[in-house]
């Protein structure tokens, strides 16, 4: 009888030892233990520290979504990606912070816009002045005339660090952006870093402002907040694109006549692949460019074929993007923290051609269909654009260098400001209500 208890008693304690999982990726030596269901018990949002811990207690689960190291039953649990690139996170807990003081900043003002030029003085003073920091201004915007010839600009014009697109990097020497314009101006700011991003603060001096939240009236103690820390971000995701091209090159050839003795005309010759990346903060575009036929692009998921585009063309988009042209072209509008990519068709030759969302991580691959008519052609935020062949490719996968934009409030406050003030969502008159009778 005894030796039963004992052998109940040990069989108890092996199962309560392998129910505890040991979440290390997310909880920070939190400890998981199950239910009698079998389910890991998580700790509540608003659950107060453990009683004798001398450990603070931090949120560090998402509001919407498990887990992605969890337990299923007593036995089973996910197996560890090491390869795992994102989790979902609790967009409250993205905030700003420094390892050391941000001595470098980068100023980007939008090119032709007298409007902007004296915003754009009075925040140079700010930082070089009262800062003391080190400002980058790109050379084309201190060419402006108003700016050249201002002669009380001059002392402050002769500290800047200039630089020229895609001749200069200047990657490693930025602490963090402020962006005077509109949204193309904050694309643009994407465009200059191919690798890691600095936090960027975008001020709302442009026409739409969907992702510009901040206003200039009170730039001062707003880039004082920022240079202090602790600030919220949204961590919009990027594309990372690569467009692989099949060089090729037309011959010389002496009187039609090739060597072998066959007469060729526009004779073509292979000589090797033409490859180019880029990261996209919006949306890369396929379309079909000049031509008055339909595109027929095919797209690959992870290496297998899941449709052919027939159409005016096909958006693949961030959820950042989701909220331009794919917004425009029918698709639903995803919040930045949300990691999908979506695909929508523009004009597609189909009715039950809808959008749809896949998760982020996938590759996806373009290219046109063997019996395509015409070529396509390729823009990347509105830029880069090319024409896109037989043979060539594009592929899109999620990229590992999102930008941090800094918020206003906080990611979902701005993002539904933004929703109301720039695109008028769900703006209507109300319903009158019943009239009442005495």
């Amino acid at each position: 009888m005894e030796m039963n208890r004992e052998k109940l008693c040990a069989s108890k304690a092996d199962v309560s030892s392998d129910s505890a999982y040991h979440c290390s990726t997310c909880h920070d030596d939190e400890e998981w233990s199950n239910t009698s269901r079998g389910r890991a018990k998580s700790r509540s949002l608003s659950a107060s520290p453990a009683l004798g811990s001398t450990k603070e207690f931090r949120r560090t689960r998402s509001l919407h979504g498990p887990c992605p190291v969890t337990t299923f039953g007593p036995k089973a649990c996910m197996l560890q990606n090491p390869k795992t690139i994102m989790h979902i996170q609790d967009p409250a807990s993205q905030r700003l912070t420094w390892n050391k003081p941000p001595k470098s900043v980068l100023v980007i003002k939008k090119i032709h816009d007298a409007s902007l030029l004296q915003p754009f003085k009075e925040l140079c003073v700010y930082l070089t002045e009262e800062n003391n920091m080190i400002v980058y201004v790109e050379k084309k915007v201190l060419e402006d005339p108003a700016i050249a010839n201002d002669d009380n600009f001059g002392p402050v014009k002769k500290k800047f660090c200039t630089f020229r697109e895609d001749y200069d990097d200047i990657s490693n020497q930025i602490d963090f952006i402020i962006c005077l314009g509109g949204d193309g101006t904050l694309l643009y700011a994407s465009s200059l870093f191919q690798g890691s991003v600095p936090p960027v603060m975008a001020f709302h001096l442009g026409s739409l402002g969907f992702l510009t939240p901040f206003n200039f009236e009170n730039f001062q103690s707003q880039v004082t907040q920022v240079i202090e820390g602790n600030a919220a971000l949204v961590l919009r995701s990027r594309l990372k694109v690569k467009v692989v091209k099949e060089h090729r090159e037309k011959m010389t050839v002496q009187n039609g006549i090739e060597e072998n003795g066959v007469v060729s005309t526009n004779l073509e010759k292979e000589v090797g692949k033409q490859i180019m990346q880029y990261q996209v903060l919006n949306e890369v575009v396929v379309d079909r460019g000049p031509s008055s036929y339909l595109s027929n692009v095919d797209v690959f998921l992870d290496g297998h074929l899941i449709t052919t585009v027939q159409g005016d063309g096909v958006i693949v988009s961030t959820p950042t993007g989701s909220t331009a042209y794919a917004a425009a072209a029918g698709a639903s509008m995803i919040h930045p923290n949300v990691p999908a990519i979506m695909i929508t068709p523009i004009c597609p030759h189909s009715l039950s051609f809808r959008p749809i969302v896949v998760p982020a991580g996938v590759e996806l691959k373009i290219m046109l269909s063997p019996d395509a008519r015409n070529t396509a052609w390729v823009s990347f935020d509105g830029r880069k654009r090319q024409e896109i062949c037989h043979g060539d490719s594009i592929s899109i996968t999620t990229s590992c260098y999102p930008l941090p934009s800094i918020c206003f409030r906080d990611p979902v406050s701005d993002w539904f400001e933004s929703l109301a003030e720039c695109l008028h969502w769900n703006v209507r008159k109300k319903q009158n209500n019943f009239a009442v009778e005495e």
